[in-house]
């Protein structure tokens, strides 16, 4: 728990030193004839003192998060499973995981020997460590504020031992800069590479493009019922939608993983944020079409997990919409006017965060998550 603790502390207050807000500001935004776009490029190209200070930062935290990771050994109740399947792999017979994961796996062992799994989690360590911090470098307003929300929301540290989702959840964070830019192609291809590895990122397409299509529209009344009705269809047919995910995932069906779950703290965190968000509705939404993006992807997490709760490991798909959370609850207390106000409010996130951090290292021991202890293969 000390190399946990003692990790996030470090990250988050060197986080608090990068300042790439402007950079991120213009980065966001579609191409305009303005040329919003190569603006932000220009300023990228334009090294001063504070941005080169910012990149080197950056580049610590990485460091640091992808070396406790590729460093972990027998971490995550998935471990041992995975080095298992490692091994099928190498013997050419079948596992349910996708081709692409398959594919690296075989290749990395082909390279340092058959049973030798400590470069094949090294590597994908590192590859998500990357895609966490470029994206936050890519997209946060308040750079420490997300990563402190990385780190004390549970994300980096769930990447511990869903190896493969995780990575997916950091390829999405990635990627999402092409919807906010309105450059589909782009996205619909990076989730296409992601899905190679984890093929439940799918069904983020057609959601996360209306939602930044809601962000700038002003919707008819009646599309909102449409939708209303949809989400409730979830709680009267859920069987129907059942046998369209046993599609794709048959050997869900039968299954522990079968069982309704309802996540009553992911609620209250989707439900929290929403309303943080609306009590400063002016700045914080009606002016501000990436924070309504945001926005109606918590709203999507929060009809997930209120009227999905059948969905075979909800929280995993849930995740990949209020994620968000990272980057959305920072950029509204910064557009907090009143001094007073901001700080209060910011306080409340933090404590609520920490608490929250707190509650999810004390479960980290229990047999179906054991990420605590940690082990590294240097010292132990």
């Amino acid at each position: 728990m000390v190399v946990y603790l003692s990790l996030t502390v470090i990250v988050v207050l060197l986080g608090l030193l990068v300042n790439n807000r402007e950079y991120v500001q213009l980065y966001r935004q579609p191409w305009t004839r303005e040329g919003s776009l190569s603006l932000a490029r220009d300023y990228r190209g334009t090294m001063t003192r504070g941005r080169f200070l910012g990149l080197v930062l950056a580049v610590v935290i990485f460091t640091l998060l992808a070396a406790v990771s590729a460093c972990r050994i027998a971490v995550g109740n998935d471990y041992w499973v995975y080095r298992f399947q490692f091994n099928l792999i190498m013997q050419d017979r079948h596992v349910s995981y996708e081709w692409g994961f398959n594919l690296v796996v075989w290749l990395i062992q082909s390279i340092f020997g058959y049973d030798n799994y400590l470069p094949v989690f090294g590597f994908f360590s590192i590859v998500t460590a990357f895609f966490f911090v470029k994206a936050i470098y890519d997209q946060a307003e308040w750079f420490g504020a997300t990563v402190f929300l990385l780190m004390t929301g549970g994300y980096y540290f769930s990447s511990l031992n869903s190896v493969r989702y995780y990575l997916v959840l950091a390829m999405l964070m990635y990627a999402t800069k092409y919807v906010m830019r309105k450059e589909y192609l782009k996205f619909i291809l990076w989730i296409l590479v992601a899905a190679c590895f984890h093929k439940s990122v799918l069904v983020v397409i057609p959601f996360y493009i209306l939602a930044r299509w809601l962000a700038e529209t002003k919707v008819p009344k009646w599309l909102y019922a449409i939708f209303g009705v949809l989400a409730l269809s979830m709680v009267v047919f859920p069987d129907f939608y059942k046998k369209i995910i046993f599609i794709f995932y048959p050997f869900y069906e039968g299954s522990t993983f079968e069982q309704v779950d309802i996540s009553y703290t992911n609620i209250a965190k989707v439900l929290a944020t929403l309303v943080l968000a609306m009590l400063f509705y002016r700045k914080a939404l009606k002016e501000n079409v990436i924070n309504r993006f945001y926005f109606f992807l918590n709203l999507g997490g929060l009809v997930i997990y209120t009227c999905g709760s059948f969905i075979p490991e909800v929280s995993r798909i849930g995740y990949y919409f209020v994620v968000s959370q990272i980057f959305f609850i920072p950029s509204v207390l910064i557009r907090i006017e009143h001094k007073g106000w901001r700080r209060f409010f910011t306080a409340c996130v933090a404590l609520a965060f920490v608490a929250y951090f707190a509650l999810f290292l004390h479960s980290a021991q229990s047999v179906d998550i054991r990420i605590l202890p940690y082990y590294n293969w240097i010292f132990n």
